[in-house]
């Protein structure tokens, strides 16, 4: 499938590890006194477009009863705000992805760390999720990668699920000048959503400066 092989995120990630290794902490990028992959995009307790994004679409839908994905994880700068959900199932197709998050989170009990195979959901029961969550991720993926999530997403989510994702948005210039940021639009996803057979809750096309959020449900 196109844009499973590429290697942007693992080079990302390597990155950071030879600039945060023991002998060079050069970012200052900390939570609890460490460095976190991942908020050297920006830090969801600091800066005012995350903190809205957390606000609004992340700590409203936390409930120690459910069960969340996370697609795409990280180092965790937003896995932190799920730990109050039963269970968190972080899901990454690079094991070396997973494995950076295993530093942070590997000691949490409710966090588990699935590998999956490029848009499935190994190991995770069908129609067993209620909140589905991805930032940082959909913006790099190549469009039929999305629309293969959208359709796979619905044998893992309730019926009353929440599905959260940030994707790129190219009407606006900061994703036009961002060689990494994949073609998509917000006209584009709402349509991609709905044919997908899902009902589109609300959007935030206005708050991030080079991409979009959308929340949806089956």
């Amino acid at each position: 499938m196109p844009g499973l092989d590429t290697t942007l995120h693992l080079d990302m990630l390597r990155r950071w590890q030879r600039e945060n290794s023991p002998t060079r902490r050069l970012s200052r990028a900390l939570w609890r006194g460490r460095p976190l992959y991942g908020l050297e995009w920006g830090d969801p307790e600091v800066v005012p477009p995350l903190q809205f994004i957390k606000e609004r679409y992340v700590l409203p839908f936390v409930d120690p009863r459910h069960t969340a994905v996370e697609i795409g994880p990280g180092g965790g700068r937003w896995t932190r705000y799920l730990l109050g959900f039963d269970t968190v199932f972080a899901v990454d197709y690079h094991q070396e992805s997973l494995d950076q998050l295993k530093r942070g989170f590997g000691r949490r009990r409710n966090v588990r760390f699935i590998k999956n195979h490029g848009t499935d959901f190994p190991d995770i029961a069908p129609n067993s999720i209620d909140y589905i969550f991805s930032f940082g991720t959909f913006v790099h993926l190549e469009f039929d990668l999305i629309e293969e999530y959208l359709r796979t997403m619905q044998s893992v989510a309730k019926p009353t699920a929440n599905i959260v994702l940030q994707y790129s948005d190219k009407t606006k210039i900061m994703a036009q000048i961002n060689q990494g940021f994949s073609d998509n639009t917000p006209e584009r996803m709402r349509t991609a959503v709905r044919a997908a057979g899902y009902r589109i809750i609300e959007e935030d096309t206005t708050s991030l400066w080079h991409s979009s959020v959308i929340r949806f449900g089956i």
